[in-house]
């Protein structure tokens, strides 16, 4: 992991057995075009034990986005989601607005609440 950290200036730990989360991943990928390159995604699926050694929780890795900087640094949740839409120019606007202190905790009990019911629906938590 520590390799491929030293070559990218993200790592997104995302959940690749979820379909949603590869149909992003995707249109990030094409919103971002070269802006894109220096990212790393890495599918979490069956990766407890490399998580668990990063202080990440598995289960935690699977309700909330997790990305690492160049510096190590592991940003979550909406905080995960700020970090990669700053470096799209059509979502720097969103990435401003989402962060405004009246928007951040309404969006933020959402977003929970959303991946939450994805989690109980697929039947990836009881």
């Amino acid at each position: 992991m520590q390799g491929k950290q030293d070559r990218h200036q993200l790592v997104v730990f995302y959940d690749g057995s979820c379909e949603g989360c590869v149909k992003d991943r995707k249109n990030y990928e094409r919103w971002a075009g070269e802006d894109g390159k220096d990212i790393y995604w890495y599918d979490i699926t069956g990766k407890e034990d490399v998580l668990l050694s990063m202080g990440i929780s598995p289960e935690k890795a699977l309700r909330e986005l997790h990305v690492q900087d160049v510096q190590g640094n592991i940003f979550s949740e909406l905080d995960a989601y700020i970090l990669l839409m700053k470096r799209v120019p059509r979502l720097k606007p969103l990435a401003m607005l989402i962060g405004l202190p009246v928007i951040r905790p309404c969006l933020s009990w959402l977003y929970r609440s959303w991946v939450g019911k994805r989690l109980k629906r697929t039947g990836r938590i009881p």
